[in-house]
Formats: structure tokens, sequence, C-alpha cells
């Protein structure tokens, strides 16, 4: 077993990991003591993020140069590997709530259910009528690569949170009074995420607008590699404000140009989420802008969305209640704050009851964690099952010995065990008839799984991008089911990218109509060219689309009586 009061925290980002030591009491702060940062060397053009053998490697490269020793690990994922969710749900009973929250798990998170990892929390009370939730997925399949480099470099994680919510903790513990609502900026490499925290509400979105996005540009308008791109970002790059900003130097003056029409895309998608946020969320105009990641340290980001924003705006210090040990370079912790903040908010989970605590445990790891638990527990049991075998075997020998004495107390009871064995008789006659009426139950409940195969077939004709919202059956004067009402959604570029194939393929067809094709090819539902209808498509967002078909069942979809849903 690890030393109680010291763990580690790592942050798997899209291009670095940060692992830090943190010195830890219950209920109090916790103490920086040693922390190192390892480049994954991804490439800025590539579209798949780390392998886990370059995060097992930076990992283990960290524990050697920095001298960290194994302990209790907290873990981070990326905010650009998970889905988050918020709802409002109506005022009623936990049991119900949490049927409701399943039920928006799998409306909404696009992927199978056996496929992700995921967790919830409530948000506020329901003093409203209403309850608030916060619902976190990822594939698990993307869970388990990183905890598997993680565990392959030596350590296991006791948690697995997500970025976002870690500098959720980290911002309203070292500033807890703050009022109105706060916005967090983290711009890493890959994606930037965005976090609104307001009294007890929080949201956030991944934006895919980050430092990486300049590197690419830069090389683009430069004609370089990406390596020289990326060093021209780190000697030259700062956000142009023209005028008396204006650079003397031509070359510094273009590269600035270059960055500022980056983060102008980046505060177009910001201004887009705080609309949303206030429509959508209930919630208030941002007061404030707080700088976070290894991207924000670009100069003159601040004043920019300062000027753009009309708010005040500064950097994210994680270390304002935090303390830094004795053995940490205070002038580079300052400096590398911006990559630390999600640390210390993992560090927080250890030592204190934070207000977002999601846990993304793979099934596997958690399974594991309980059972090395419970070992103590087994060894006790292994004794209490050997006492309890030699204190028989001497009984034994006792009533032996006693055997002719206590006749008359063995026939006594005796009787009393054929009393028992009528009772247990009688008892198992009737778990019988119970077990009979279950049977015919059961049976009723297999005549509705026609039910089932519809809605697999549904979401099995699903295309990347798109998502079930309702569902609802269509029925004849006579009352039988004939058909059912598909509505659902789907990202705008999910859908283009949909047509544009279609379109390469000679097909020149609209997602909604390619969705027809496959629905019509699932054996639960006609074949005719009026079976399969699109009553409408309609934009929801700039980047929502939601779209209604009505499908005729096939006449052999199921059993006689199991169109009644």
């Amino acid at each position: 077993m690890f030393a109680s009061d010291r763990i580690l925290a790592l942050n798997v980002g899209a291009s670095k990991v940060v692992l830090a030591e943190f010195h830890v009491r219950s209920g109090r702060a916790p103490e920086l003591t040693n922390y190192g940062v390892g480049d994954l060397g991804v490439d800025p053009d590539s579209e798949g993020g780390s392998s886990a053998a370059s995060i097992t490697a930076a990992i283990r490269e960290i524990m050697k140069a920095r001298g960290i020793r194994r302990a209790p690990l907290m873990l981070s994922l990326s905010g650009q590997v998970v889905f988050p969710r918020f709802v409002r749900l109506p005022a009623v009973g936990r049991e119900k709530l949490l049927q409701m929250v399943q039920y928006e798990v799998e409306q909404n998170v696009p992927f199978p259910m056996d496929e992700i990892v995921w967790n919830h929390q409530f948000i506020g009370d329901d003093a409203t009528g209403e309850q608030s939730a916060m619902i976190v997925a990822a594939k698990v399949d993307n869970v388990r690569e990183i905890t598997g480099a993680v565990v392959a470099a030596g350590l296991e994680p006791e948690v697995v949170d997500v970025a976002p919510m870690a500098l959720c903790n980290a911002l309203r513990y070292s500033y807890p009074d703050l009022t109105g609502c706060s916005v967090v900026l983290d711009i890493g490499a890959r994606s930037t995420n965005l976090i609104f925290v307001e009294d007890e509400k929080i949201y956030s979105r991944c934006i895919p607008v980050a430092g990486n996005a300049i590197t690419q540009e830069l090389a683009k308008s430069f004609q370089v590699p990406l390596a020289e791109a990326e060093r021209l970002k780190r000697e030259q790059g700062f956000v142009s404000l023209g005028g008396v900003y204006a650079s003397e130097d031509d070359q510094a003056d273009r590269v600035s140009k270059i960055v500022r029409n980056v983060v102008t895309r980046l505060h177009a998608e910001i201004s887009r989420s705080v609309n949303f946020y206030r429509s959508q969320q209930g919630g208030t105009a941002p007061v404030r802008l707080l700088l976070t990641g290894g991207s924000a340290v670009l100069p003159h980001l601040d004043t920019f969305f300062r000027e753009k924003l009309q708010i005040e705006v500064t950097h994210l210090n994680p270390f304002l209640n935090v303390a830094v040990g004795p053995r940490v370079n205070r002038e580079k912790a300052a400096t590398d704050a911006f990559v630390l903040a999600e640390t210390v908010g993992l560090a927080l989970r250890r030592s204190l009851a934070c207000p977002i605590e999601i846990n993304l445990m793979p099934p596997e790891i958690a399974k594991h964690k309980s059972f090395m638990k419970r070992m103590p527990y087994f060894g006790l049991a292994a004794a209490g099952v050997l006492l309890s075998l030699g204190t028989w075997t001497l009984y034994e020998r006792q009533m032996g010995r006693l055997y002719a004495d206590q006749k008359v107390v063995v026939e006594r009871d005796l009787t009393a065990a054929n009393r028992m064995k009528k009772r247990m008789d009688e008892a198992l006659r009737e778990r019988a008839e119970v077990q009979r009426k279950a049977d015919a139950v059961r049976a009723v409940v297999a005549s509705r799984s026609a039910w089932q195969k519809r809605v697999a077939a549904i979401r099995k004709s699903l295309f990347e991008g798109m998502w079930l919202t309702d569902l609802a059956p269509i029925k004849d004067e006579a009352g039988e089911v004939t058909g059912v009402r598909i509505v659902g959604r789907g990202w705008s570029d999910k859908l283009k990218a949909i047509e544009a194939k279609a379109l390469a393929a000679g097909r020149k067809a609209t997602a909604a109509e390619e969705l027809s094709e496959a629905l019509r090819s699932q054996a639960v539902f006609g074949k005719g060219p009026q079976d399969i209808q699109i009553v409408g498509v309609k934009d929801i967002e700039a980047f929502l689309i939601e779209f209604t078909i009505e499908a005729k069942l096939a006449e052999a979809s199921g059993p006689k009586g199991a169109n009644e849903k």
C-alpha cells in the first residue's frame, strides 16, 4: 500500500502529459512537491491523438528525470475525448431521477451503451421545480487506451476525471469569492475547453480551435515544415493588435496577423457558446475570463479578449490557495501554472470534498480495485471457515461419545426437523407456483421484443454524427401500430460528410435520404417507395440539424400482438 499523504496527479493532453506530486492531508489544501511535463511528440497536422506507447514512455521519463515514485494516482482525460451533456429534469424522487438520467444518456450520447463509460452529477437543488444534471461520457476504448498506458507505466488510477471538471474544481477553490458568471478558457494544442461557472451552474464545451491551428496556418502561409512553423509561433508569435502595437519586424508582424486570424475564429466560437449558455442554460452574461492552457501564453492574448468581450480578463492562478513546496522552483512553477491547473484540481479530489466529482473509471479496473479491497476480508473468512471446521470436528467426537445418553434428545430434534421439512416442502410448492406465474409474465415481456428489434434496426442505420431524440408509434384507425415516427438530430458537418460520400458514390442524396435507404434495408421496415418517408428537416442551431422520418413496419417484423406498445 502507498503512503496516504502522497499522491500523483496526471493530466493527459493531446500533445503533453503533466505529472505532479502532491502532499495531501484530509480536510487541508494539497501542497505541490514535485512535477514534470512530457512532450508526446504528436504531429500537429495529424488527425489522430497520441499513442498509448508515447504516453507510457512520457510518464516513465518524467518519473525517472524528476525522481517521482509510485503513489495513488488521480488521472484526468482531455476534454476532447469526452461528451458532456447538461440537462434539466423535473424534481422527482431519486430513483426516478436516475432512470431519467439513464434515458438521457441513451438518447444524447451518439454511441451504444455497451461502448461507453459514463458518470453523472446533480447540480444545485430542486427549489425551482427542476433538477439540473451534468452527464459526462466517453468511448470506453479511448479511456482504456489511456488507462492501459498509465498501468503500463507502473501506475494505477484511483479516479479518472476529465480536464474541464478538474479546472472547475481548481477555479472554485482558488477563487472562492467570485460572483457572477466566470469563464475559464483552457487553450491547448488540439482543442480549447470553454467552461462556464456561475453560482452552482456549470457548462462546458470543447472547441476544435487551439494552438495547432496557429502552427498549421503559419506552415501554410510561410510554406515551411510544421516544426519550423512551431518555432516561429514560439519565438515570434503574438496577437496582433494593430496601431501602436504593430511590430517593426515584417516577419513578426506577418506572424502576429496570422495568429490574430486564428484567435478571431476562437472568439467567434466563444461568442456563439456564450449565446447558447444564456439562451439554453439559463445563464447570465460573463463578467470575467480566466486564461489557462499551454497556448494561453501568447503575448497580447489577454488584451485581445479584453477588447473583444469587454470584460475582465486575467490568467488563472491555481496556486492562490495551494502551497508550493520548498523543493519546487517557484519561478518555473509560476511559468508552468498554465499547464498545472488541472493537476491542482485532481489533487483537491483526494484531500477535500469538491463541487464536481466525476469518475470515468473503466469497468475492469473498478472491479479489480473492488476485489483488492476485499482481499483482507477473504483472509478472515478463510480463517473463520477453518475454525468452524475444527470446532465441528470436536463437536462430532463429543457427540459420538454422548450418543447413547442423548438418544431421546436426538429423536425429539428429529421430530421437530420433520415438521420443519413439511413446512419447507409447502414453501417449495408455493415457490413453484410463483415461478410459474413469473414465467408467464416473462413470456408476455418476450412477446414485446419486437420494439427492441426496431430500435436496434434504427440505431444500426444511423450514421456517425446522428442520434435519436424521439421515437413514437404510428397507429391505424383500428389502433394497430403500422409504423414509427423517427425524430433525430445530427451535427451539420457530419451530415455534410455523409452527403459528400454519397455524391462520390454517384448518388446525389441528402443525409436524411441516405438514412431512409439504410432503414429500408432493415427487415423490420417496408421496402416500398412510400414505406419510408422524410417528413421534415430543419436547422436547430448553426451546427445542429433535426430530421423526422416516418417508416412503415414490415408485416413480418414481429409476432402477432408485438405491434402493441
